[in-house]
C-alpha cells in the first residue's frame, strides 16, 4: 500500500494559515525518486573514512611567527609563517605487525649526546641523524605509507589548500574562574568583602551532598592540544622550508605544529591521484 497523499491547499482557520497534514511517502517509492547529482568520492564509506583518518601523512612543522601577506589582487592578510626543518620518516606501522597504519616523523637535529641510547638505535634503524621531536600520524590504509628515511618538503601541500593544524596552546599556569571560565563573578559592591573575583558556592544540597566532578573552578589554565579546522594555504616555498597559513595558529613561537590534510575539505584531486599511482607502483613492477 501506497501512502501517498497529495498536499491540500492552504485553509483558514480564525484567520491562521496552516498546512494539513504532512504527505507521507512509501519506501517503495522513495526508492525510485531521483537524488542528487553524485559527487566525487560520496558515499557513506568514503564519508565515514574522511571523519577520521586522512588518506596521507601530513608534516610537522615549528611555528615561527606571524606576518602580513598580499595576494594577487592586493587584499592584505595576516599569516601565520611555518617552518619544515628536515623533516624525515623515522618509522612505519602497519596493521599485521601493530594493529594500525602509521607513519612516523621527526623534526630537525639534535646532538647525540642529548639522547638516550635505545632512540639512537630507534634513529639508526630508519638511517637517519637523531631528531629533535618525533609524532606519529594514522593514514587510511597502505597507500599512505612511506619508506624509511624519506625527506619531505614543504612543498607536500599545495598553494590555496586547506588544512588541518594541531598544536598546543599557550600555558597560562592557574588562573582563576572569571578568566578560565569567563564567570561573572560576585557584587562588586554592598557588602562583598574580598570575594569579588570568586567562584561563588560549589556545593549542593543534602542531596548529592558533594560537589559533582568536572565543576568548573580555578585551575591550571592553557597547555592543551588545540586543532584549528580549513585554514588555507597562502604561499609555500621548498627552498627555504616555509609554509605560510592564513590566520593564526595556538602556541608560542617555536611550538611544533602538525600540517594535516582537512578533513572538512575535499582533497586536491591530483594529491590524490599522487598517492594512487604511488600505492600501485609497486604492484605493477611486481
Amino acid at each position: 500500500m501506497q501512502w501517498l497523499r497529495p498536499r491540500a491547499p492552504l485553509a483558514s482557520v480564525s484567520g491562521v494559515r496552516f498546512y494539513s497534514t504532512p504527505r507521507l511517502t512509501a519506501l517503495s517509492v522513495a526508492a525510485t525518486m531521483p537524488s542528487k547529482t553524485p559527487t566525487l568520492f560520496d558515499s557513506p564509506k568514503a564519508s565515514h573514512g574522511r571523519k577520521f583518518l586522512r588518506l596521507r601523512p601530513g608534516l610537522v612543522a615549528v611555528k615561527r611567527g606571524m606576518v602580513p601577506f598580499f595576494d594577487e589582487q592586493g587584499v592584505r592578510h595576516s599569516c601565520t609563517v611555518l617552518e619544515v626543518d628536515r623533516v624525515q620518516v623515522t618509522d612505519v606501522k602497519t596493521k599485521a605487525k601493530h594493529g594500525y597504519y602509521a607513519v612516523q616523523l621527526g623534526i630537525g637535529a639534535r646532538k647525540f649526546s642529548n639522547v638516550t641510547r635505545p632512540m639512537l638505535g630507534h634513529f639508526a634503524r630508519a638511517q637517519v641523524a637523531p631528531k629533535s621531536y618525533v609524532t606519529e600520524f594514522r593514514v587510511r590504509d597502505r597507500r599512505g605509507l612511506l619508506p624509511l628515511g624519506t625527506l619531505l618538503s614543504a612543498d607536500h601541500f599545495k598553494i590555496g589548500q586547506f588544512v588541518d593544524l594541531k598544536s598546543k596552546t599557550k600555558g597560562k599556569g592557574t588562573q582563576g574562574v572569571m578568566r578560565r571560565w569567563n564567570f561573572g563573578g560576585l557584587r562588586a559592591s554592598h557588602g562583598t568583602s574580598k570575594k569579588h573575583r570568586s567562584a561563588g558556592s560549589t556545593g549542593m544540597n543534602q542531596d548529592p551532598g558533594r560537589t559533582l566532578p568536572h565543576k568548573k573552578m580555578a585551575g591550571r589554565m592553557g597547555n592543551r592540544n588545540n586543532t584549528i579546522f580549513n585554514s588555507q594555504i597562502m604561499d609555500v616555498d621548498a627552498e627555504k622550508g616555509i609554509v605560510l597559513v592564513k590566520g593564526h595558529v595556538s602556541g608560542p613561537d617555536g611550538a611544533y605544529v602538525k600540517i594535516l590534510d582537512a578533513l572538512k575539505k575535499p582533497l586536491p584531486k591530483d594529491i590524490y591521484d599522487a598517492v594512487d599511482q604511488a600505492a600501485r607502483a609497486p604492484e605493477q613492477s611486481a
